[in-house]
């Protein structure tokens, strides 16, 4: 019996292509694991009204953990559209499963590495060594959305807080209301997360980036919390800066930045502007953390046009893998992953186009796979 059980979730579009390429690699890595495959994405939308069946929660909950590759996902009207003719106007309501699956399995930490690898053409800077922890359940991804508003919430938001009074003239059914909720423990323990990340790894600073001048109470929880944790790390500074203005200084001094923490949109906008700085989403990889549970994947979206012509660079993917390996306990295979993926980026004879090549996307992976198998 294989030693680990690992969900294999492709999803649509690139997915695939890409997924096709972790195989590769992993089967290169021989690491002791089953791997399940499992329905998610687009397709099943459009044939279930669920993109995110319950025989796939199912298969979750008997693996360690998964690994995921990307899906398409449209705004409300679009995705109706395209139901099964069957299903439409029966109150099917597309939802994110990847913002499911994080709540389904309270993946609570949503760890986002932002490193730039030497001789990549497209990093901003070769010195660029960023982790993003965004909080990964709450806030305005929460899914606690109203339109038309109904006159019950409406009346409760009047009669609570003045400053409802002047929308009271409105019509309900044009107002869309999306609630960001925030909770303590849920700020306490993305925090204390990013602390002991930058612990544990060395970093010397810990920003906590928000917007409490504006956002007072939501953001304002979250300035309180970061700094009562930060007093149990007193070798890490604590520092805090507004999210506008954080990302003028990403791309001013990104070089003085180490690890970012903050919540749920946030930490969505200040991630991909991280990863543009070292190569875009291509690089982009993430782990969404739970207690007993993770999933690993590329940031990256599905690219219909894409899909099916192996052209996509892989790296984030693979970079996903190298998450994957860490948080199961095989260190050495994951350094090695990341070596050899240095490698190939620094040597730069095997390329896809985006960084000005016109390598496959199963070129790549089989020549990481390589140099995995020299550094060994």
């Amino acid at each position: 019996m294989a030693k680990y059980r690992i969900a294999w979730l492709p999803g649509d579009g690139i997915g695939k292509d890409v997924m096709d390429a972790a195989r590769i690699v992993l089967d290169k890595i021989d690491l002791d694991a089953e791997y399940l495959p499992g329905d998610i994405g687009w397709e099943f939308w459009c044939k279930e009204g669920n993109p995110l069946p319950d025989r796939t929660i199912r298969l979750l909950k008997e693996t360690d953990c998964a690994l995921f590759g990307a899906i398409t996902s449209k705004p409300k009207e679009e995705a109706e559209a395209e139901l099964a003719p069957e299903l439409r106007g029966k109150g099917y309501v597309y939802t994110s499963p990847i913002v499911r699956l994080r709540q389904e399995f309270n993946l609570r930490t949503n760890l986002r590495p932002c490193k730039a690898y030497p001789g990549n053409p497209l990093n901003y800077r070769d010195d660029i060594d960023i982790v993003v922890f965004r909080e990964n359940t709450e806030d305005l991804y929460s899914g606690v959305e109203f339109h038309p508003l109904p006159k019950a919430v409406m009346d409760i938001l009047v009669q609570n807080h003045p400053k409802m009074a002047r929308f009271a003239s409105v019509p309900l059914e044009e107002i869309a209301v999306t609630l960001r909720i925030v909770t303590r423990k849920g700020c306490e323990n993305i925090v204390r997360d990013a602390f002991e990340y930058a612990r544990k790894r060395g970093y010397r600073s810990v920003t906590v980036v928000e917007k409490p001048n504006v956002l007072r109470e939501t953001s304002g929880l979250m300035i309180r919390v970061a700094r009562e944790v930060a007093k149990d790390y007193p070798e890490i500074q604590l520092w805090e800066a507004n999210i506008d203005a954080m990302c003028m200084w990403l791309l001013k001094n990104p070089q003085d930045y180490g690890v970012l923490v903050t919540t749920n949109m946030f930490g969505d906008i200040i991630s991909d502007l991280a990863a543009q700085l070292v190569g875009g989403l291509g690089f982009a990889s993430a782990a969404n953390i739970g207690d007993n549970y993770a999933v690993f994947e590329p940031t990256h979206g599905s690219a219909p046009k894409y899909a099916g012509q192996y052209k996509v660079n892989p790296m984030a993917m693979l970079l996903a893998v190298r998450l994957m390996l860490e948080w199961l306990g095989e260190q050495e295979k994951a350094d090695r992953l990341e070596q050899a993926i240095a490698t190939v980026v620094r040597e730069g004879r095997v390329r896809t186009y985006d960084m000005g090549g016109n390598s496959s996307t199963l070129d790549v992976a089989h020549e990481v796979a390589r140099k995995y198998v020299e550094l060994g």
